[in-house]
């Protein structure tokens, strides 16, 4: 795999790489340190969290991996490329952020209704930790899905940060019941289930987004206004009649209909057509593939411009 275009900038093999490595590493190592600390310091909601970093370490497997097949070029059995298995990897991440919200309500759930001691001060300092680490990790990855428009890289950034955000509200917690003492044992199990709430709520976007990828969804107005504007700024195109964007994975598939003045001959609209698509193409749009109609410009809107129409 090449570079990736980011708009701004690419983002490299090995760099991409790196960055999932680092995620999967970051979790088994804090997978560990969270079931060892919260056994000793008797914090069973911090044990559960690090189970929970378990199904994490999974998540990111297959979103990264997902992410990785996407970019695989066309071949003779998938002419469109393997672009959906992003969105397919992006779902999957939606979902297993809802898995683990339920996951980390039920064990808060249980704490809460079994009476138990508060947890000892040494668990404090260790979720402070993994909010820091997992701060940092999770927007190096959000920003990256952003950056490639990735659903699935933009649900394992959520994973960890959805890890933060338990894992700062059970230091919250643990704060209150070490200050509060008796009677605020089960501060830091509410705080936990509260935190759920966040979680869910991001990974219903992160689902409809992936949705809305593997149901070729309209894409965003300036994506679309973008490709309009560079084919009508080729010359001899009159105007476009129609254009329908869709997504694969984190490239585009265009299908544009360039009309041309009728009196042309046929080699000379093929011309025009072919020097739009080299365009679209060159235009640092992520763009796939362009298909090209060249229709008769008699037919134009009164005002010369562009107005999208319905496809029968």
């Amino acid at each position: 795999m090449a570079a990736q275009p980011t708009g701004d900038g690419y983002l490299s093999q090995h760099s991409l790489y790196s960055l999932g490595l680092l995620a999967i590493s970051v979790n088994v190592l804090l997978m560990l340190v969270k079931i060892t600390v919260g056994i000793l310091g008797q914090s069973y909601a911090l044990v559960a969290d690090g189970i929970e970093s378990a199904s994490d370490i999974f998540s990111s497997l297959i979103s990264w991996a997902g992410f990785h097949l996407s970019l695989k070029p066309a071949d003779a059995k998938h002419p469109y490329g393997h672009g959906k298995i992003e969105a397919l990897a992006g779902l999957f991440a939606g979902l297993s952020l809802l898995a683990a919200a339920g996951i980390i309500a039920y064990h808060a759930i249980l704490e809460i209704v079994t009476p138990h001691h508060a947890p000892a001060w040494f668990t404090l300092p260790v979720l402070l930790l993994v909010v820091a680490v997992k701060t940092s990790l999770s927007k190096r990855i959000i920003s990256a899905g952003k950056h490639l428009d990735s659903n699935a890289i933009k649900g394992d950034g959520w994973h960890h940060a959805s890890d933060a955000i338990t894992s700062g509200a059970a230091a919250i917690g643990i704060s209150i019941a070490l200050i509060g003492g008796k009677g605020f044992e089960m501060a830091d199990d509410w705080a936990a289930l509260m935190a759920c709430v966040i979680v869910v709520i991001n990974g219903l976007l992160i689902m409809r987004n992936a949705l809305d990828d593997v149901l070729d969804a309209k894409v965003s107005e300036n994506i679309h206004a973008c490709i309009v504007e560079k084919a009508e700024s080729v010359k001899g195109v009159e105007n476009i009649e129609k254009c329908r964007v869709r997504k694969s994975g984190i490239s585009f598939f265009v299908e544009i209909h360039v009309r041309v003045d009728p009196s042309l001959t046929v080699h000379e609209g093929h011309k025009i057509g072919h020097d739009v698509k080299k365009t679209l193409l060159a235009g640092n749009l992520k763009i796939q593939d362009v298909m090209i109609h060249i229709e008769p410009a008699e037919n134009s809107s009164p005002d010369g411009k562009y107005k999208e129409q319905q496809f029968l």
